[in-house]
């Protein structure tokens, strides 16, 4: 068995990881809050952000992770087409997880399936981005700890879905991300534990890429996008602000067409 190594860098991956996995909740959870007081074209392109931000701070909280990821005996190498689709699939599921709650009628029944969606796209992403690992010797898992890390990550998804719906307060949006967070690294770090691996030492020379050479300046590209996109979401102003700014404003200085003029 080689002798797994999930804080090889010491405290910084897990809490790098715990920031960004709290950062795109907080984000998140803003974007559907806004989303969901707003209309048409508009509550789209919230819903939009806000699973793309979802997905973006879950995926980047996991490779940040994995940064600290060693295995006794191997190196480590990760397959760039298949980390790249890890990536993908965590954003399109967790897209259709948003939607069903934003667009739906029973907010129960939406709520229980945009969980489940988000929950499984969450799981489906992380073992993704497993298999897309390579190294020396055989990956196995723990049935049971596998399945626990899939029931946390239904659990958490449904827990920020219905924060989502339920919290309006910037203070608990906040508390409700920094839940969300722990509860996104409590699946990733049970994922984690379900791994062993029989290392085979070996000086054949592994295919892929490093985490330093791909996953490294990835992460930081996606975490710079999720913060900028925080500050961009922060200071843009709420319906309720934009409500009061208009009931402020003047009336235009015009009249409908064919009503009659003064």
């Amino acid at each position: 068995m080689g002798h797994l190594d999930h804080a090889a860098l010491g405290w910084l991956t897990p809490v790098l990881s715990y920031a960004m996995a709290c950062t795109g909740a907080a984000l998140g959870l803003r974007c559907t809050v806004r989303a969901l007081a707003a209309t048409g074209r508009s509550r789209r392109n919230w819903l939009v952000t806000a699973a793309s931000a979802i997905g973006t701070g879950i995926w980047t909280m996991h490779f940040v992770a994995m940064l600290g990821f060693g295995v006794g005996g191997t190196d480590i190498r990760y397959d760039v087409p298949l980390t790249l689709l890890s990536l993908l699939v965590a954003m399109a599921v967790v897209c259709a997880g948003v939607f069903a709650v934003g667009y739906g009628r029973d907010r129960g029944r939406a709520l229980l399936l945009g969980g489940l969606t988000t929950g499984l796209g969450v799981a489906s992403m992380h073992y993704l981005g497993m298999a897309a690992m390579r190294l020396h010797g055989d990956v196995h898992y723990d049935p049971a700890l596998v399945a626990l890390s899939v029931l946390i990550a239904v659990a958490a998804a449904t827990a920020a879905l219905w924060a989502a719906l339920t919290i309006k307060a910037p203070a608990a949006v906040t508390l409700a991300s920094l839940i969300m967070g722990a509860a996104v690294s409590s699946m990733h770090y049970t994922g984690m534990f379900a791994v062993s691996v029989e290392a085979e030492p070996s000086g054949e020379m592994l295919p892929g890429a490093t985490a330093m050479q791909f996953v490294f300046p990835l992460a930081v590209g996606l975490g710079s996008y999720l913060f900028l996109t925080s500050a961009f979401v922060a200071l843009s102003p709420a319906a309720e602000e934009r409500a009061a700014e208009e009931r402020k404003a003047p009336a235009p200085d015009r009249w409908p067409i064919g009503s009659p003029t003064p």
